[in-house]
């Protein structure tokens, strides 16, 4: 088994990290390049850098946070929102991100994935999937884009699989149920999706105990380890995350 990697997510909105519930009701949680180079120091295995309201403004990501960010840190950094073309792929990647991370522009241009992937590596793509649940889906969860705010009437564990045989390097699901109540990840959404393809899943949304960590990758086939707000308020230290999951016997580097 590999080493379980933690990602602390900064969402960025107006040039502030901030943190809501359900993706709404944002709280500030500080400075994009301060909080970068903190969870560099406290032993983050990767960075992701989320433009929450990109996709919803109608416009780009702003390619001077990642330019900021990708300035002060060595680990690999995953940049999304807005992203919808391979030219803004194309500068993200110039702008210093290591990897792009799409989600509605993908629901709507699969061929997206293939050519990015084809252009710049498996690896460097990651397609962020939000979903919520619907009994009327095969596997009980709905697709949902525009940051969370429209359902598509398609189902979440087959868009995954669609983006494994479209060559994309890593799946990223977030529970819209889950996302910032600190109520633990989605382990039934994460393990349908673990179970669906062969590619390497970011567990996100709703960490809130050592013991939530763990389940993701016990229970929910996880091998990334996102969250936000119990890093940006400081309810749990990285370190303490790695040490506890290690503790459990689960490899983890620190």
């Amino acid at each position: 088994m590999n080493p379980i990697k933690i990602m602390p997510c900064l969402d960025m909105k107006n040039g502030r990290v901030v943190k809501g519930i359900h993706f709404v009701d944002l709280k500030d949680a500080g400075d994009p390049v301060e909080n970068a180079k903190f969870y560099q120091k406290e032993g983050a295995d990767e960075l992701a850098m989320l433009d929450i309201a990109a996709t919803l403004e109608n416009r780009k990501t702003r390619l001077e946070w990642v330019k900021n960010v990708s300035s002060v840190i060595d680990i690999p950094l995953t940049v999304g929102g807005g992203i919808a073309t391979m030219e803004d792929i194309e500068m993200v990647f110039e702008a210093g991100a290591d990897k792009v991370s799409m989600n509605s522009a993908a629901v709507k241009h699969p061929e997206l994935i293939r050519n990015a992937a084809q252009k710049f590596g498996s690896e460097k793509i990651v397609v962020a999937i939000d979903a919520r649940r619907n009994k009327n889906m095969p596997s009980g969860f709905e697709l949902v884009v525009s940051g969370g705010t429209k359902p598509v009437d398609k189902d979440a564990v087959e868009w995954a699989r669609q983006c494994e045989a479209l060559s994309a390097g890593v799946i990223l699901p977030t529970s819209m149920d889950g996302d910032g109540t600190k109520a633990g990840y989605d382990l039934e959404f994460t393990k349908a999706i673990s179970d669906a393809v062969n590619l390497p899943v970011i567990a996100s949304g709703g960490a809130g105990t050592l013991a939530h960590f763990y389940e993701a990758v016990e229970k929910g086939g996880a091998d990334i380890l996102l969250a936000a707000s119990v890093f940006h308020f400081r309810m749990l230290s990285i370190r303490e995350v790695k040490e506890y999951l290690k503790s459990k016997g689960l490899p983890v580097i620190l």
